[in-house]
This record gives structure tokens, C-alpha cells and sequence, in this order.
């Protein structure tokens, strides 16, 4: 039996529609899941994409710039789908500014997103299985600025710090419990996020320059850890980070 073969299982991947998150959700189509795409614009890119490779798609429709819309997002998974396997906590976002400057809502809204809704949202998903007397696989999304600290990005940095710390604090909890939980951190990829850094050519260059790679990722550059995070091939693995950025780590 092909211990990556996802076949049968159904993953919730949050922020689905494009870039990442996308990457993310097809690698895991191609390896046998089901989808369940959570965020708030319609993914028909990636419903069109999962259909193509003969699996289940499903939207769930929810803003998760706050912990409320939580309860109903499980509800309705369990309700298209039947079952969830796998949580990808994914969504998340970004604010520039100097340090000096750095404004208390900036640093409010990426926190909630990044940070508190998707610890909530894998406590959420935990007490199911919990209940159920079952375990599964959840992947947190972090970034390069788990490990560095970056400029301009204060909020960021903390919310992907913390998550990678909290990765860790859930692994030594539900370990045991049969709940697989780890992160992937991508180095630089090109999406939205990165618009205006691949669009400052000093900056660019620069970056450029640091990845051995010799190039930004591209989203379908995460599907192999993912399913292999996702997978049976990860079951010893709780409370990993780990990189996938080209080399930029090691450089």
C-alpha cells in the first residue's frame, strides 16, 4: 500500500481559493483527498482543478478575520463531506509598516486571522475527532519569519512566531491522542502576499540573491510536503517545521 495515498480522506483547507493555499489543496487532490475549501471569495479556479483530478470539491463560505464563523464552517464540513482527516490552516494575512509606525488595527487583524483562528480552529477540529475517538493531520502554514525576524512586518512575524510555537503546543498535547500536528513554513513564493515585494526591484534582487534556488517558489512547490505531512508517511513526525524555501535557510 502506497503510505501517501490519501484516498478516502477529506481535507479542510482554509484560504483555498488562490496562491498557497491552492498549491496546497490540488497537491493534495492528486494524492486522493476530497477538498473542503474555506474562505471568503468564491474558489472556482480550484473547484474547476480538484474536479479535473476525479475528486469531491466543496465551498464553505466564511471570513475568517474572526473566531465566529468556527462552529458553522465544522458543521458544514461534516455536513458535505461526512468527515474531515486532514485540517490545512492556511488563510492568513500580512501588513507593511515600519516598526515606528505600526498601527494597534494592523497589528489586531493580522494577529486574529493568523494566529488565534487558527489555533481555534484546529481546537475545533481536535474535539471532533476527540469525540469521535479518532485521530488526523493538521498542517499549519508559518513562513520563514517563524525563524527570522524580518522588517516591516511586526504583526506577521509575532502571529507566524506564535503558530509555530503553538504547532509544538498542540503536538505535545494530542500526540498521544493519535492527532498529528506540524508546519510547513514556505520560503519566498510567488502570490498576492508578495506582490509588492517582487515588484520593488531592490528588494527583489536581493531576495533573489539569498535563495539557492535561484528563483521564487511556485505554489505547487508545497504539494509534496503536504502530502507527505498529511499522510501516513508522517505518522512518527509531531511538532516539525519544516522548510520549504529553496534553500534560503541554509544560505
Amino acid at each position: 500500500m502506497d503510505i501517501f495515498n490519501l484516498e478516502g480522506q477529506v481535507a479542510l483547507v482554509t484560504g483555498a481559493n488562490t496562491g498557497l493555499g491552492q498549491g496546497i489543496a490540488i497537491g493534495l487532490a492528486e494524492a486522493g483527498a476530497d477538498i473542503v475549501a474555506v474562505g471568503r471569495s468564491a474558489p472556482d479556479e480550484t473547484a474547476r482543478r480538484v474536479a479535473a483530478l476525479g475528486r469531491k470539491f466543496y465551498a464553505v463560505s466564511a471570513d475568517l478575520s474572526s473566531t465566529e464563523p468556527i462552529g458553522r464552517v465544522i458543521a458544514e464540513a461534516y455536513a458535505a463531506a461526512g468527515r474531515l482527516d486532514i485540517l490545512v490552516n492556511n488563510a492568513g494575512m500580512i501588513r507593511r509598516a515600519e516598526a515606528l509606525a505600526f498601527s494597534e488595527a494592523d497589528w489586531d487583524a493580522v494577529m486574529e486571522t493568523n494566529l488565534k483562528v487558527a489555533f481555534f480552529l484546529a481546537q475545533a477540529v481536535a474535539r471532533r475527532w476527540v469525540a469521535d475517538g479518532r485521530g488526523g493531520k493538521i498542517l499549519n502554514v508559518v513562513s520563514m519569519l517563524s525563524f527570522q525576524g524580518g522588517v516591516r512586518t511586526a504583526s506577521y512575524t509575532a502571529s507566524k512566531s506564535g503558530l509555530a510555537g503553538v504547532t509544538k503546543l498542540l503536538a505535545n498535547e494530542w500526540a498521544a491522542k493519535g492527532i498529528n500536528v506540524n508546519a510547513i513554513a514556505p520560503g519566498y513564493f510567488a502570490t498576492n502576499n508578495t506582490d509588492a515585494l517582487r515588484a520593488d526591484k531592490g528588494r527583489n534582487q536581493d531576495i533573489l540573491a539569498r535563495i539557492p534556488a535561484g528563483r521564487w517558489g511556485k505554489p505547487e512547490d508545497l504539494a509534496g510536503a503536504a502530502v507527505f505531512l498529511a499522510s501516513r508517511a508522517s505518522d512518527y513526525m509531531h511538532g516539525a517545521v519544516v522548510p520549504v524555501d529553496g534553500g534560503w535557510l541554509a544560505r
